[in-house]
């Protein structure tokens, strides 16, 4: 019942469901308390009012969101529990006296000057606001970019402001209580002190050397820069704030080409969520900005995701434009017909082009180029079960998708029956459930199965935990749990996890230090080995967000569960056994024709009754018919060893920006033949003109 309340009222916890219960049955009580008169009951019931309402929003509560949709706002709650204040007043025969007119004057005032306050803070965020935004990449030299305001000025500032009735509502509470107005004025005093005192520190910041250098400035400072840097090689990206693994895991590559890199993005939630690099970024929302910004050294574009918003670069005729896509896989996203408007489609193995070829969208074969996958270079190949360890399975499935296609994602249909029949195996595994981060963004019942799984995992580790067949080194984890607690305040300190400011001073301050991210990678390579040594060896565990990294979950797993995603052709990579789920029921041998990457897997349907043949493979991978197969089916999907994918992303790079720069110098070289040839002819026709002259 409680979790169907939940999921009805749109609050993320049983405490939240609980503040929003309390917060709404709140003001009843404050009305029934006013007209009993009851002080010490009006008190009770505002002061849970006032907490409640505190904590959903502390907690980003979607109530408390939608309660602003229907005239039920902040401001709103504020005002009733106001007008109720003023109803106690009255029903305690305090209308005929001064602090009763007090406090009808100071509730006045407080909202008029919310009015200023309002407009101040929105004025700051929009001049504050710049055109672009950017990371490593010196604009302090350029123009002058003022700090921030406080924090605690902008902070919230509207609850703030509303927050301040407090010292008011409390005195004339007291002034009720006592019969005295001492204390009402005292409050409506401090009210309305503060009140004008916080607006008056917010004028400042539209004044003079406090306000960000205009648009216009921004970007002519961002061309200038673009003209000393001379960046020849463009990794393009536009998306959800939730894509934003999508760049991330470019962003190693990126680092190491040999052509002077630059990441572009079109949308500051983008930005904010993007991993630190010492490559330069700038984030351009405007379309007509990015459009009259100087890129005239680019001559390779590279681009991550097909989205409407790529036609902003595409346009360029200057450079030359390739789609690198966010992962290699079967879904039909790997051939999308949107591909065709590139130059060029760069794909991990020769199973890349034959997916277009058998698609027949458009891209012609000789646009595809096979790069291998540089961001697999992490990926450890397998070597067996280490001695003293029972083995461990990843469950790595896919998201719902766009559309209610039952092949998208095990989770709805296979989900459970396969954990289910992980955690219960003989002998025993351990256990790695590692959802996509899209998981139940759009299903509801993808959800509801992700928390079922969740529910499972986290069960059998409960009473996994409880056995004592299974014994942990207490001394060891602790060990690891305080490297994790040091690593992580490391990394915190270096990465200025303190009070920072706002868009324009993370632009100005944005310059990587390049020696601080070299010990930031290397403290998360120690944070990543101290996460996994934390728990015992046996542990299930459900693992979300961004750390561990999926490539650290492959590296401590002998094998995997997955469905059809670029998920399943990275894990090639390691050559460890892997099964994948034929959601759709197509049958084996249609699922293979189909998929590329399962030719080589253990094919599971929805009941995973045939979990026992990947389990078998791991245990004696001796007796693993399918050990050869991943070893062709890796080549083919992924490209050869050598050169290093590294190596072949480079030289695809040059070769492309050599195609570029012959392009543009045929132009070049067309443009000046054609004036030659226009004055030649006006040259041809003044001559025949003068000669008609003289023989007229």
């Amino acid at each position: 019942m409680i979790s169907t309340a939940i999921r009805v009222a749109r609050v993320g916890s049983a405490a939240q469901l609980a503040a929003a219960a309390l917060m709404i049955l709140g003001f009843p009580a404050l009305m029934l308390a006013a007209l009993v008169p009851s002080v010490p009951a009006f008190a009770a019931a505002a002061a849970v009012t006032y907490l409640a309402d505190h904590y959903l929003h502390r907690k980003g509560s979607y109530l408390i969101n939608r309660l602003s949709k229907v005239r039920a706002g902040l401001s709103i709650r504020f005002l009733i529990r106001q007008l109720l204040l003023v109803l106690l007043l009255a029903r305690l025969s305090l209308s005929d006296g001064l602090i009763f007119y007090g406090a009808i004057a100071c509730f006045i005032a407080s909202y008029g000057l919310q009015a200023p306050h309002g407009a101040l803070v929105q004025l700051i965020r929009n001049r504050r606001r710049m055109p672009v935004a950017t990371r490593n990449v010196d604009l302090a030299s350029r123009v002058r970019i003022p700090d921030a305001p406080p924090r605690r000025l902008l902070y919230r500032s509207a609850e703030k402001m509303l927050h301040l009735d407090l010292a008011a509502v409390t005195g004339l509470l007291i002034s009720g209580l006592t019969d005295s107005a001492v204390a009402g004025f005292i409050g409506i005093g401090v009210t309305l002190v503060l009140g004008t005192v916080y607006v008056g520190a917010l004028v400042p910041y539209v004044r003079g050397s406090k306000i960000p250098p205009n648009a216009e400035r921004v970007l002519a400072a961002v061309d200038d820069w673009l003209g000393t840097y001379k960046p020849e090689t463009v990794l393009y990206f536009s998306g959800s704030k939730d894509s934003a693994y999508q760049v991330n895991m470019w962003l190693e590559t990126m680092e190491q080409l040999d052509t002077r890199p630059l990441i572009i993005l079109r949308e500051r939630a983008i930005l904010n969520n993007m991993a630190p690099t010492t490559v330069p970024v700038i984030c351009v929302p405007g379309g007509v900005h990015l459009m009259n910004m100087d890129l005239s050294t680019v001559r390779v574009a590279l681009y991550a995701a097909n989205v409407g918003k790529n036609i902003h670069l595409l346009r360029v005729p200057t450079m030359k434009h390739v789609f690198i896509g966010h992962g290699d896989s079967d879904k039909l996203a790997s051939v999308n017909p949107y591909s065709k408007v590139y130059d060029e489609v760069w794909t991990a193995g020769r199973a890349g082009r034959d997916r277009y070829a058998i698609a027949d969208v458009g891209v012609r074969d000789d646009d595809i180029v096979e790069v291998g996958r540089p961001q697999l270079a992490p990926i450890q190949t397998w070597q067996g079960v280490p001695e003293g360890r029972i083995a461990t399975v990843l469950y790595a499935p896919t998201w719902e998708g766009w559309d209610d296609n039952p092949g998208n994602t095990s989770i709805l249909l296979a989900g459970e029956n396969i954990v289910r029949d992980l955690v219960n195996a003989e002998p025993p595994v351990r256990v790695l459930y590692k959802p996509h981060p899209f998981t139940g963004t759009r299903s509801a019942e993808a959800k509801a199965a992700h928390l079922r799984i969740t529910a499972l995992v986290e069960k059998a580790a409960a009473a996994r935990a409880a056995d004592p067949a299974f014994g942990a080194d207490a001394a060891a984890q602790t060990q690891a749990k305080a490297d994790l607690t040091r690593v992580e305040a490391r990394i915190a300190e270096l990465s200025g996890s303190a009070e920072k400011g706002d868009e324009a001073e993370a632009t100005r301050d944005g310059l990587v230090d390049a020696a601080k991210h070299a010990e930031v990678a290397r403290l998360r390579a120690e944070w990543n080995d101290a996460y996994w040594r934390s728990f015992p060896v046996w542990e299930h565990r459900v693992i979300t967000g961004a750390e561990p990294r999926l490539y650290d979950c492959f590296n401590v797993s002998d094998a995997m569960v997955s469905d059809i995603s670029s998920v399943v052709s990275d894990f090639i990579a390691s050559g460890k056994p892997y099964a994948v789920t034929d959601s759709a029921e197509l049958g084996v041998e249609e699922f293979k024709r189909q998929n590329t990457a399962v030719r080589a897997a253990v094919i599971l349907s929805n009941s995973a009754a045939e979990l026992g043949g990947l389990l078998d493979a791991v245990r004696d991978p001796s007796a693993d018919p399918l050990g050869v197969d991943r070893q062709e089916l890796k080549q083919y999907l992924l490209g050869p060893d050598e050169p290093t994918s590294i190596v072949q992303f480079n030289t695809a790079v040059q070769q492309l920006a050599q195609k570029a720069e012959t392009r543009n110098l045929g132009q070049d070289t067309g443009a000046v033949d054609a004036e030659a040839a226009t004055s030649a002819a006006v040259a041809d026709d003044a001559t025949a003109a003068e000669a008609d002259v003289i023989t007229g």
